[in-house]
């Protein structure tokens, strides 16, 4: 059959599950007959030769052999563009199997969603490896790949080594100080450093060890078997194993070896620096993202930040938690990621299917789970529509909001045993969509984080949730970035809400709010002004006013920070009315008329508190005139200086300096008996 130009197959696997072609035609619009093979793979594989010998687009509902299928196309077709999905494990390989034909369909039409690339960036590797140990296993170890690596062994406290009788790799003592970069740039700074003497002989012995040695290598192994030296222990070009472990150790060589040549790695992230609102004037506002990176790749850049890709390890964290959009992650674009949930759940629906839960997972272990589960279990409930995501920590508000406006009536985000520390992240923007839901009376406890390496736990769970209707389904196309994004689904949550507020208190930090001002300590310095990086916060050229656009605001807390006064406290808080979308006068006052010219400048409390404060008071304020001067604009201040006396300018008049005929004058004047001529006004 095919759909939109795209050529789809289908197989039942040798009749190991139901699939009704006539109605997965049907539920995907498609055209032509709905085929179904039964062992696509081997005695069908002309049907496969025969959908790519025109090229064109072929999406293929296994993933089991979808490395023969690419063999096959890049032998005969390989103009051919092929895409995989699977429905075997995801939907036909369960209990349920029989009444999975709308998450089938839902599936196949996401799969053909295609996604934008995503942009890459270049790293080389020489294949210079340094091995960090503190044993013989360090040194064995880099015996192994000497041959195909430039090795360099580093010991840390090295105890009783028995000399080698052959040196063949340099081995050195010292301890990993500082260590920075990633695959093919690593640079290294050790302390206790020193070479092994050759005369070693009942022990490896080493020379007096210097501090602050350096030096740079493509890799790095690290059998130390202490503490990562890299923060969550992921970076390019850093290999970690447990020196017991041998088989962890032969798999960190073996891996070592690949990593010598040019790779591209993707830019996760795609960082637009105009919508940071991480400082301005050197005020500190939103420090979000550089909280939650456990990679260190994000790093303050003046006003913003800057996100370096060799060391971005993708997680995506940073994106969950930015509140303007700056951090978009890449991998793919929020557009393209959720219109293809809007086309899963779109369709799924159209197919009869109801109340749809959304498993989020990686395509990694998430996905080993479910095929686990579909292999030696009961297989994933017909409602329960699996997700694959490059990382489960790169979900945001702008996701969790569009799976609800969509129709999704759970979330399950499937995480791997012991990754709840790396998703702080996540876990505060499923507590401000938790608030949303329950203030919009959707209830409590859609979203759930399953924390599990055990399929069966993960069955468990699966299989004991309980229903809950999805919200009514929204239809609008996902555009714009991750402000429009949200805004676009909260309103549909809000109209579809069966108690539809119109203000719900949010938990601290979430990126929508309002502003409380001490109206009366305000002094209208519009400092909160200048450096609101949003403008949220606006003032009024025609009169001292300051007023607030509530939809702009992220609860950066630069206004707060920045104000002398005070006076300024967030409050976060999503607000549905129209005055979220207008600017709101905090406060206003008449300005202050100069008494000489009548120029307003100024506001009438801001100078009559200075007057306050100085007049009387400063020594330079003892006279009416200065006090008055106070009330004057910058230009009559100056003129009305001049005109009363002393002229601030004046000074005594300028001595002339005496010359060598002066001297002489005077030389010759006693010479003849006379009095000197007065000269130069000297006497």
């Amino acid at each position: 059959m095919k759909r939109n130009g795209e050529t789809i197959l289908i197989c039942n696997c040798e009749r190991s599950m139901a699939l009704d072609g006539k109605a997965l035609c049907r539920a995907l619009d498609a055209e032509g007959e709905a085929r179904v093979h039964t062992q696509l793979c081997r005695a069908e594989i002309e049907s496969f030769r025969s959908a790519i010998a025109g090229g064109g687009e072929v999406l293929v509902a296994c993933t089991q052999e979808a490395p023969l299928f690419a063999e096959l196309a890049a032998e005969t077709a390989p103009e051919a563009q092929l895409r995989f999905t699977n429905i075997r494990e995801t939907a036909g390989w369960s209990a349920e199997g029989n009444e999975a034909a709308p998450k089938i369909a839902a599936l196949l039409a996401a799969a053909a969603e295609p996604f934008r690339p995503t942009p890459t960036v270049t790293l080389r590797s020489e294949g210079s490896c340094l091995i960090y140990g503190r044993d013989e296993s360090a040194i064995e170890a880099a015996r192994q790949i000497r041959g195909k690596l430039d090795i360099t062994v580093l010991l840390a406290d090295p105890g009783e080594i028995a000399p080698p009788r052959v040196v063949d790799v340099p081995i050195f003592k010292g301890r990993l100080a500082g260590v920075r970069g990633h695959l093919g740039n690593f640079d290294i700074v050790v302390d206790d450093y020193a070479p092994a003497i050759a005369s070693s002989r009942g022990r490896l012995a080493f020379e007096p060890g210097r501090n602050g040695a350096s030096a740079k290598c493509d890799l790095i192994l690290d059998l130390s078997g202490g503490a990562p030296l890299f923060s969550g222990g992921k970076r390019d070009g850093y290999l970690r194993a447990d020196p017991r472990d041998p088989t962890a150790v032969q798999r960190a060589l073996f891996a070592a070896l690949d990593l010598v040549g040019e790779f591209e790695k993707p830019r996760y992230v795609d960082f637009h620096p105009e919508l940071c609102v991480h400082a301005r004037n050197r005020k500190t506002g939103c420090t979000r993202c550089l909280e939650v990176c456990p990679t260190g790749a994000i790093s303050p850049a003046g006003d913003t930040v800057a996100i370096d890709p060799y060391v971005c390890a993708g997680c995506g964290s940073c994106h969950s938690v930015c509140p303007t959009g700056a951090a978009d992650y890449a991998m793919p674009l929020a557009p393209d990621l959720l219109g293809r949930l809007r086309v899963l759940l779109q369709t799924y629906r159209a197919a009869g299917g109801a109340d749809p839960v959304l498993l989020l997972h990686d395509g990694e272990h998430g996905a080993d789970l479910i095929a686990a589960i579909a292999h030696h279990g009961r297989g994933l409930p017909a409602r329960v529509i699996p997700f694959e995501l490059n990382e489960t920590t790169q979900l945001g508000l702008d996701f969790l909001f569009s799976s609800f406006a969509y129709g999704a009536a759970r979330l399950i985000v499937l995480t791997r045993r012991g990754a709840l520390g790396t998703i702080g992240g996540l876990a505060a923007q499923i507590g401000v969509m938790e608030s949303v839901l329950a203030g919009l009376g959707y209830g409590g406890g859609r979203i759930e984080i399953v924390e599990t390496s055990d399929p069966e736990v993960l069955e468990t769970r699966l299989w004991s949730m309980p229903a809950a209707p999805a919200p009514s389904a929204g239809t609008h196309v996902p555009m714009g970035g991750k402000r429009e994004l949200m805004r676009m689904a909260l309103t549909h949550l809000h109209a579809a809400a069966p108690e539809p507020v119109d203000v719900i208190a949010l938990p601290p930090g979430a990126p929508f709010g309002s502003l409380v001002v001490d109206t009366a300590g305000c002094t209208l310095c519009l400092a909160c002004v200048g450096v609101c990086p949003t403008g949220a916060l606006l003032d009024n050229p025609e009169k001292p006013q300051l007023a607030f656009r509530e939809e702009a605001c992220v609860q950066c807390g630069l206004c707060r920070t920045t104000c002398p006064e005070k006076v300024i406290k967030l409050e976060p808080r999503l607000n549905f009315t129209a005055t979220a979308t207008l600017p709101v006068v905090i406060k206003e006052e008449e300005p202050f008329h100069c008494i000489r010219c009548g120029k307003a400048f100024g506001t009438k409390s801001s100078i009559e508190r200075v007057v306050a404060q100085l007049a009387s008071k400063h020594s330079m304020f003892q006279d009416s005139g200065a006090i008055d001067r106070m009330r004057m604009c910058s230009d009559c201040r100056v003129v009305a200086q001049f005109e009363t006396g002393p002229e601030p300018m004046a000074a005594a008049p300028r001595r002339v300096p005496r010359t060598t005929e002066d001297y002489l004058r005077e030389r010759e004047a006693a010479a003849e008996g006379s009095a000197p001529p007065k000269t130069n006004g000297q006497g």
